[in-house]
């Protein structure tokens, strides 16, 4: 399907690897010109020459970015009015796992730290986009949640509650921006094949398990469907939070 992003301007922060890269790599063969922001600059350059071994004329610009800093939101958003003249598509990725300890034992800095990158830092990203999307006539915001935005995870409270959160947030900003032209939209990734769950064969069976289609997801799957929720096939879908799970979340 041709989702007609050809000449369209999309961030995707958190770009550097796994979801990130993988979303950043569908948008570009859809035809997206990309802003990649993280704090991984030279991993972002990498998925820039991935996009470009795959279309020889796609386009990006990479930015340094701490998703806890609103400055370097507001930077990344600067980059693709220079670059591109606005902004159509911003996908909010970047986010960190934090200490496994349950509650009692998890530290307040700790907690901290968590919630200001997966929950202030979509917050962040969101108040530095929107005002780009409204003077372009509109957009989509596609922020990337968990299947923990919906569920309950033993030594993941500060995870599991920033992802709680950004659904909530996701669905409250969709309800202030859908007359706006502005569609917003979670997507919630199980237990996705990427470099962050390891090598042990054990491990990643014990997973794959937990997912009634018996096996991990494959990054793609995530790019895939937020490539269609940044795209006007999705014109109707707003405030939704799509688990792209396997039925994790059916059981």
């Amino acid at each position: 399907m041709d989702l007609e992003l050809g000449g369209k301007a999309a961030i995707v922060t958190g770009a550097a690897s796994g979801i990130g890269r993988a979303i950043a790599l569908v948008l570009s063969r859809e035809g997206a010109d990309l802003v990649l922001a993280d704090l991984d600059a030279a991993g972002c350059e990498r998925t820039l020459a991935l996009m470009r071994a795959e279309r020889a004329d796609a386009r990006g610009v990479v930015v340094r970015a701490d998703a806890s800093r609103y400055d370097d939101h507001e930077a990344t958003v600067n980059a693709a009015l220079d670059e591109y003249g606005g902004l159509d598509i911003a996908v909010n990725n970047a986010g960190i796992g934090g200490e496994p300890k349950i509650t009692g034992e998890l530290g307040p800095e700790a907690w901290r730290r968590v919630i200001d990158v997966n929950l202030n830092g979509v917050y962040y990203a969101m108040h530095a986009q929107l005002p780009a999307l409204l003077a372009r006539g509109g957009g989509a915001i596609v922020n990337i949640a968990s299947i923990l935005g919906q569920a309950g995870w033993r030594t993941a409270s500060a995870y599991v509650a920033s992802k709680h959160g950004v659904v909530g947030l996701t669905k409250t900003a969709a309800l202030e921006y859908a007359t706006r032209g502005i569609r917003i939209n979670a997507v919630g990734p199980g237990f996705i094949e990427t470099p962050i769950l390891g090598d042990d064969p054990e491990a990643l069976a014990q997973l794959a398990a937990l997912h009634p289609v018996g096996r991990l997801g494959q990054p793609q799957e995530v790019g895939d469907l937020v490539a269609w929720l940044s795209s006007a096939r999705a014109s109707l879908v707003t405030g939704a939070y799509y688990p792209v799970d396997g039925g994790y979340l059916a059981q």
